[in-house]
């Protein structure tokens, strides 16, 4: 599933002024806001608490979270939140079916074959959506990559943005109410879950036992702060995956049916006093 982001960054809880990130997740919940006024049949209120606890995590681990000293256990709170329960929330939200509700034809239009492209089928396909998230996390915690994006704040935020788009992908392309065009059934779909679920835990577990010397690079650590950490990101996504598990199949089993024939039934009608007949309705 998708990762919880990297661990710590040092040095970036100074940048730029704390209000700063705050600023996109404002504009997230005023927009989509305004978008369920608008819309004319009425839209319904939980799909709406679900987007707004979507950005109310977000502004959590961008603002207090995203404060914090070098602390390793507090950046994996912050990336957590930004790589696997906000983006439940936000899915859960189904933003483009509001979109699709509240704009005119032409954005309808423009939105449909957005769904319908190739590229985006690959991309919603959940075991392509489980690579780019839990093998994403695990190409930077294994790699250099880490601490070059320490001492890079373009990098940190780039990568910040993947773990929270890398995490909304795999949540809808596994549970999302919104359309997505060619998901795979039930069985691919709890396949990729699991399939994520293990390949998170056994990374978690394998950072904890090479907490000496993983994530390579670092001139300056705390084994036993990334021990903690560890802990969190083990802990902390099994709790983010068997939420991810019940809304799967609770959309599942809530999922429209096939309309089937309503079941026959025999009327005795008496088309005569001399004779019975049986007469088969719907």
């Amino acid at each position: 599933m998708t990762g919880p982001a990297v661990l710590a960054h040092g040095g970036h809880a100074a940048e730029g002024p704390g209000w700063l990130p705050l600023f996109p997740v404002v504009v997230l919940a005023g927009v989509y806001l305004l978008a369920a006024v608008r819309d004319q049949r009425g839209w319904d209120h939980r799909r709406t608490a679900a987007w707004l606890v979507g950005c109310a995590l977000l502004a959590v681990a961008v603002g207090p979270l995203g404060q914090l000293s070098d602390d390793p256990r507090g950046h994996m709170a912050q990336h957590l939140l930004l790589g696997m329960l906000a983006p439940l929330g936000l899915v859960f939200g189904a933003p483009v079916t509001l979109l699709l509700r509240v704009s005119p034809p032409s954005v309808r239009r423009a939105v449909g074959r957005l769904l319908r492209a190739r590229p985006l089928h690959l991309l919603a396909h959940p075991v392509t959506a489980a690579l780019l998230s839990t093998g994403g996390l695990a190409l930077v915690l294994l790699t250099p990559l880490y601490a070059r994006a320490e001492q890079q704040p373009a990098l940190h935020h780039a990568l910040h943005l993947h773990y929270l788009a890398a995490g909304y992908l795999f949540a809808w392309s596994l549970a999302g109410p919104d359309p997505a065009p060619r998901r795979p059934g039930l069985a691919v779909r709890i396949g990729a879950l699991i399939g994520a679920a293990a390949g998170h835990s056994v990374l978690a577990k394998y950072l904890y036992a090479y907490a000496e010397t993983l994530p390579p690079g670092l001139t300056d650590r705390d084994p036993e702060a990334f021990r903690s950490a560890a802990q969190l990101m083990y802990y902390g996504g099994d709790l983010a995956e068997l939420l991810l598990a019940v809304a799967l199949f609770a959309t599942w089993y809530t999922r429209p049916r096939r309309s089937h024939p309503r079941p026959v039934r025999l009327i005795k009608t008496f088309a005569s006093p001399k004779d019975d007949s049986v007469t088969r309705t719907s």
